[in-house]
């Protein structure tokens, strides 16, 4: 089965959606990371969500979405770009222990102090230019709950979404209700009623069905009476930007004492990307040249610094 995302809309009126499949992005990212299944779950989820809003997104970057946790999971991150390329890292807290049943807030809102972050980095920043990024406190009970929150208090649009994702796949449903979308002759009641009538057929949703079902078989099964326009599918993928160059810029924003400290007592830094495991090795004379020129380049990469 191959990744897919599939957009729709309403047949005049300002509703669309999209649902989206990632079987093989999502065992990719598994491949790299063992895991606990509470924490699969959420991962997924905010894998799945990542996709369907950023399709949405005339914007040529990577939207990169953020959970900084205060329990045993500490970091969510997913990112997608323009061209639906994802990758997705979640950091726990060492020796946490994790029940398969816990719920989001015991895994990253347990003390209150959960914050939900989405960054938007475009590619063609001017000099100057800040990449833009909305913080808010962590509300509601699920991944879902949560973005539908966001999405309202800071782009002011109705959204619902359906979210699953278990060891072999992470599906979701996106529906938003368009607040202009002039030339569908609809009137405003018009527009509620088809918007609240997809909001009742996408209700009906089980999570093992949106496990267990395509997404073609799924479009098919919630809104056959319903007329939609379909468009030509779209097929994620995933992909890694991080290379050498890169996590030399990470490590040189460490300092230069601490970094050749740290390479006089190991004689090498070995460094494992934690999106998609490459590994890359620093030794002195690597660490003194990262010092002596000037280097950076921009980019994110999440590591693990691994003793020998």
């Amino acid at each position: 089965m191959k990744d897919q995302l599939q957009k729709f809309m309403f047949e005049h009126a300002g509703v669309r959606g999209e649902l989206v499949e990632l079987p093989q992005t999502w065992q990719e990212i598994l491949s790299h990371q063992a895991y606990p299944k509470a924490v699969k779950t959420i991962l997924g989820e905010l894998l799945a969500a990542s996709a369907l809003l950023s399709a949405n997104l005339k914007f040529n970057g990577t939207m990169i979405m953020q959970i900084h946790g205060d329990g045993p999971v500490r970091l969510l991150v997913v990112e997608c770009d323009a061209a639906l390329r994802l990758r997705a890292t979640a950091k726990l807290a060492p020796d946490a222990v994790i029940d398969d049943n816990a719920t989001l807030t015991e895994l990253v809102h347990s003390n209150g102090q959960g914050r939900f972050v989405i960054t938007l980095d475009p590619n063609d920043k001017l000099p100057g230019q800040q990449a833009y990024q909305g913080i808010v406190p962590l509300d509601g009970e699920s991944i879902a709950t949560v973005i539908e929150n966001y999405m309202m208090r800071s782009e002011q649009l109705d959204t619902k979404l359906w979210l699953a994702a278990d060891d072999h796949v992470a599906r979701g449903l996106l529906l938003q209700k368009l607040p202009e979308h002039g030339g569908t002759g609809a009137t405003i009641d018009e527009d509620a009623d088809v918007w609240n009538r997809a909001v009742m057929l996408g209700s009906t949703l089980k999570q093992t069905e949106l496990l267990d079902t395509d997404i073609q078989t799924l479009m098919t099964r919630l809104f056959w009476e319903e007329t939609i326009r379909v468009f030509d599918p779209q097929f994620p993928t995933f992909h890694c930007n991080c290379t050498r160059e890169k996590v030399g810029n990470m490590l040189k924003m460490l300092g230069e004492a601490e970094i050749q400290a740290a390479v006089t007592e190991l004689s090498a830094l070995d460094i494992n990307c934690d999106f998609c495991g490459k590994h890359y090795s620093f030794d002195q004379v690597d660490c003194k040249q990262l010092f002596s020129t000037e280097s950076l380049v921009d980019g994110t990469i999440v590591a693990n610094q691994v003793k020998h």
